[in-house]
């Protein structure tokens, strides 16, 4: 099936699906399990050869419930009245299936309504021309169809604007998320960032601790009091443009070392250094 898209990446392996074309992949497979629990009435030897025996009308029955559930019509087909008014013209009638199909498959084409790139392709089959016109020629085409297809309000409605309504609409990309798209300049990176919060943080604690010991509090309590609730709260290191878990938290890293009595010796010893140096 995908090497007759021309998807030969996605034919290679499931892994290798693009996300259309999984999701495609899962609806067949969901389509066969339902299969089988409906018509599996007698137990049965060999299920792979049971399941290979009825997969195309398995899949081919839930792309039609799928398409009908979309308000699309299941087989599309070009009616008498609607081919009498494109003038049984057979690339215009071909177009109109082809407007038929797509309204009905959730997948989009990008910003654009229609898949023009294929419908180009499948314009030049069909007429035989190469050139596609002069590059105006399918916009007017599909225009016409449309109108042609609006002289009958209700069908139209129907069986083109509700299931066409019924699309996903498409997400721009945000722009620098393209692996040649420029970044954004950021006066700051959040290296710097880190770092300013980080000596605020420790300003802080210096002046608590500070108090404390003027206060005649204990020093080795008052640096290990001071230093869990300074740093072993939730800090606010987490940004919304670094990775989650790309590194560990400053929280997580001090409660790692106010566990070791050794590193609390230490640090109690150095932070009481420091304030004994700044003390006027």
């Amino acid at each position: 099936m995908e090497r007759r898209r021309g998807h030969w990446a996605c034919a290679t392996s499931i892994r290798m699906l693009a996300d259309d074309c999984l999701d495609r992949h899962h609806d067949d497979v969901e389509a066969v399990v339902l299969d089988l629990l409906a018509n599996a009435r007698v137990p049965i030897v060999d299920v792979e050869r049971w399941l290979s025996a009825r997969l195309t009308a398995a899949t081919v029955d839930g792309h039609r419930r799928r398409r009908g559930g979309r308000g699309a019509l299941q087989r599309p087909r070009v009616p008498a009245w609607l081919a009498t008014e494109l003038g049984d013209d057979p690339w215009l009638t071909e177009l109109a299936v082809q407007i038929l199909t797509w309204v009905g498959v959730p997948a989009t084409a990008g910003i654009e309504l229609w898949p023009l790139d294929s419908w180009v392709q499948r314009r030049e089959a069909v007429t035989g021309d190469p050139t596609g016109g002069d590059g105006r020629a399918l916009p007017r085409e599909i225009e016409r169809v449309l109108a042609a297809m609006r002289r009958r309000p209700r069908w139209y409605a129907d069986y083109v604007e509700r299931p066409l309504g019924r699309k996903h609409a498409p997400v721009l990309a945000v722009p620098g998320d393209g692996v040649a798209d420029p970044r954004p300049l950021v006066p700051v990176g959040s290296q710097e960032r880190d770092e300013a919060r980080l000596a605020d943080l420790a300003s802080a604690a210096v002046e608590a601790i500070s108090r404390g010991l003027r206060g005649g509090a204990d020093p080795y309590d008052t640096v290990v009091e001071v230093l869990g609730a300074v740093f072993g709260a939730d800090t606010g290191g987490e940004e919304i443009d670094r990775t989650p878990g790309g590194a560990a938290a400053t929280e997580e890293r001090v409660s790692v070392l106010l566990a070791d009595d050794v590193a609390v010796r230490r640090i109690v010893d150095e932070v009481l250094r420091i304030i004994a140096d700044i003390r006027p």
